[in-house]
């Protein structure tokens, strides 16, 4: 296929957005209304919220810690192979879910079989949009990434209707041929080829251990292309160098760094919110209900904030747009505890519903503004990999908290003041970037 100079910002590349949107449905939505099937674990297998908690912990953890494996495959292979292949294997896990017999099971169908599923979609799908945009990045990121926000406040009283018509397993049945569909994702999913990716052989033949013999045959090669198992064992760890050496970068290790914190914060209230809800009094379907309107406010936040950091007045501001959405939720976080009623609630959704839209929506465009665009899917790999752990250890953290001081105020305040560190860590990080700057330059 022909080489292009820059993306093409639209063609295709809205059928890419497309995609994404219906992968973030199938993959982000599907995870965040496990947390409904919180209640009906708990009480069908009669364990702890910490224990129950590792549920929601492994598939988010699962999903993230194999995004590198995600962007591997489609670099390397095909990005409609990886995703198509992540639609069987999550599929897989949820049908195999449906005839669980106890929390290991769970723990292993739901948890690593079907997080590995999703990681295999999430990551490339995501990359993908990245490389169709340029100038409209932030808003076709935004109204590809409100597919969670949507897909929650569609799925969330829909698996609430059906757990109570079909009980949990069937649930998860539907939910099982449901996600299925992120194989037709993975067949939109066209590839595209840009000059910035092509770094040609002659630029690695100037590395001093490519032997000359091989230096013929090296020139007709483009690295990091399917041919690369053909190459010698040099050219290889040249390459996978090569994809990943923005990890020296300062900009992307402080942005990591923070990434963790932020992970931290913004997991257990998705798991915990219906819980924390029906603790206080509030009914199963107005707590269904508020997971609803997050989703549906999520969706604003991601197209409202992608379409205003596009505008030419704030987009030299992302990076201070994505610090105050992320500590505005943290600021959330921190409320939540004196919130019980669903009078309450409801506005506590809407604003954190709309932050975390909005500062999910960034990230991608971020990482790009850190790394560029042609190592974009290796970045957000990693970016999704830094995730694993805190989604991991933060809910049943959590569930122990509330198991041990029988509320919920304590983890809540945790993950507060977790995002607000993110944030304020980020803005430390570029203060301290300009006064270094201001003393450099020449009187």
């Amino acid at each position: 296929r022909a080489r292009r100079s820059g993306p093409p910002d639209g063609g295709w590349g809205w059928m890419i957005v497309a995609g994404c949107f219906l992968v973030t449905i199938c993959t982000r939505a599907v995870t965040r209304c496990i947390s409904i099937f919180f209640v009906e674990f708990q009480a069908y297998f009669g364990q702890d919220y910490a224990r129950t908690a590792w549920i929601h912990s492994i598939v988010d953890c699962a999903t993230m810690l194999c995004a590198p494996l995600g962007s591997l495959i489609s670099n390397h292979v095909s990005c409609q192979v990886g995703i198509m292949l992540g639609g069987l294997l999550a599929s897989t896990g949820l049908i195999l879910s449906s005839f669980a017999t106890s929390l290991e099971h769970l723990y292993l169908s739901l948890g690593v079989l079907t997080g590995l599923g999703f990681a295999l979609c999430y990551s490339p799908a995501i990359a993908m949009v990245g490389k169709y945009f340029n100038k409209r990045k932030a808003l076709a990121y935004g109204i590809a990434m409100s597919g969670s926000g949507i897909g929650t406040f569609i799925l969330a009283p829909v698996v609430q209707l059906l757990i109570e018509q079909f009980s949990w397993r069937g649930a998860l049945l539907i939910l099982g041929g449901f996600v299925l569909n992120l194989c037709v994702c993975g067949a939109l999913m066209r590839p595209i080829s840009l000059k910035e990716d092509c770094k040609t052989a002659p630029e690695f033949l100037e590395q001093n251990y490519v032997p000359e013999t091989q230096k013929q045959d090296l020139k007709r090669m483009s690295i990091c292309s399917p041919l690369i198992k053909l190459w010698p064992h040099e050219c290889l760890c040249y390459c996978s160098w090569k994809e990943y050496d923005f990890l020296l970068m300062p900009g992307f290790m402080v942005l990591a760094v923070s990434i963790l914190f932020m992970a931290y914060g913004c997991s257990p209230l998705f798991v915990y919110l219906v819980p924390y809800a029906l603790s206080v009094g509030v009914s199963h379907h107005q707590a269904a209900f508020l997971m609803s309107i997050l989703g549906v406010i999520d969706i604003i936040g991601n197209i409202t904030f992608g379409w205003l950091t596009d505008r030419r007045c704030l987009k030299k501001h992302r990076y201070f747009c994505y610090l105050f959405a992320v500590g505005m939720d943290g600021l959330c976080c921190l409320f939540l505890p004196v919130l019980q009623s669903f009078p309450l609630l409801v506005p506590f959704s809407f604003t954190f519903g709309y932050f975390d839209g909005a500062y999910v929506t960034l990230i991608p465009v971020m990482t790009a503004d850190v790394v560029g665009t042609s190592l974009l899917s290796s970045a957000l790999g990693v970016v999704y990999f830094l995730h694993a752990i805190p989604y991991l250890v933060s809910p049943p953290v959590a569930g122990w908290l509330v198991d041990t001081t029988g509320s919920y105020t304590a983890s809540f305040l945790l993950c507060g003041f977790s995002m607000i560190f993110s944030s304020a860590l980020l803005c430390f990080a570029r203060l301290a970037k300009k006064i270094k700057r201001t003393r450099l330059q020449p009187l």
